[in-house]
Order: structure tokens, then sequence, then C-alpha cells
């Protein structure tokens, strides 16, 4: 992404694209654990971006192509393909690009997403047949645990973990 601002504003810039970048990583981390998408963290996502395509001087196509890519969400909740989260985070992420970006993000982000389908994928056919063991106490360890329960029974995908890797790509 290009950005045309001057010295003053490249600080705030890099600082939105840290901000966007802590988000979304928290983001795929929260929809690891729980499969949901906090709406503060989508809206601090839509603050940023919103700022930032301020920032880069197209705030108006910046609201555009949220839009448009909320509509898409939206189409793809409607049919079962993602979550109302998801839509949410990627209508999120479009008000920081141009309409023209926004073939690029949907690309990488169905790129990202064949990756870890494939992850998961491979990683189902890989586990045991059991647990062995006593459970895991930690964080971690829990989250594995309750993701190998998930892969067993052929449960949703953490799907912000693809719109958050396509999203970077686009981003920086």
């Amino acid at each position: 992404m290009m950005f045309h601002v001057g010295t003053a504003g490249w600080f705030l810039t890099l600082a939105c694209l840290g901000g966007v970048v802590v988000l979304l990583l928290r983001a795929a981390l929260h929809d690891i654990a729980t499969r949901q998408v906090s709406d503060q963290l989508v809206l601090g996502v839509a603050g940023l971006d919103f700022l930032l395509a301020c920032l880069n001087g197209h705030p108006w196509r910046g609201l555009l192509s949220g839009l448009c890519l909320f509509a898409l969400g939206v189409a793809c909740w409607s049919r079962g393909w993602m979550g109302g989260g998801d839509a949410k985070l990627l209508g999120a992420v479009g008000l920081a690009l141009r309409p023209d970006q926004m073939p690029v993000l949907v690309m990488d982000i169905a790129l990202a997403g064949g990756v870890l389908a494939l992850a998961y994928l491979l990683g189902r056919a890989s586990l045991p047949s059991h647990y062995g063991g006593t459970a895991p106490r930690n964080g971690i360890g829990r989250v594995l645990r309750i993701e190998r329960w998930r892969l067993r029974r052929g449960c949703s995908l953490p799907y912000v973990c693809a719109i958050t890797g396509g999203s970077l790509i686009v981003l920086l």
C-alpha cells in the first residue's frame, strides 16, 4: 500500500498500522480459542483502518471498500460459509483500502483460507484416536486439546486467521 503523507503523518500511519496488526493477531488468537470475534476488536480495527484511509487521502473510497466487503461477508454469512463476526471484520479491514485493492484482498484471504483448511485437514489425518495423559492445565495446551476435539468432529475453521493473513499481506 502506498502512503502519501508528510513526516508527521508518517509516524501516525505506522502507529495505526501497528495497532491494526496487533488487533488482527489478537482477533485471530481469540477466534482459535473461542470461534468468536470480539466486537471491540472489530471496532478497533475499523477505527484504525478508517484513520489510515483518511491519512492516505481516500476516506470515501475506504468507506466504499468497507461497505462492499461487508456486503460480500454478509452474503457469505447468509450461505453459512463464514460467521457473522468474520463478515464484520472483513468490512472493517476494507476501510483502509481503495476499491482497486479489494480483489487482491479477497484473493489473499481465499489463499490464506486454503492454507488454513489444508493445515486442518492434515491435522485431522494425523490425530491419534485418543488423547493420552492428563489434560493440560495451561492455556495453550487447553486450546490444543479443544482444537483436537473440534477437528475430530469436523467443526468450523477459525476463518479470522485467513482474514488476518490476507489482510496483513495487503496492508503491509
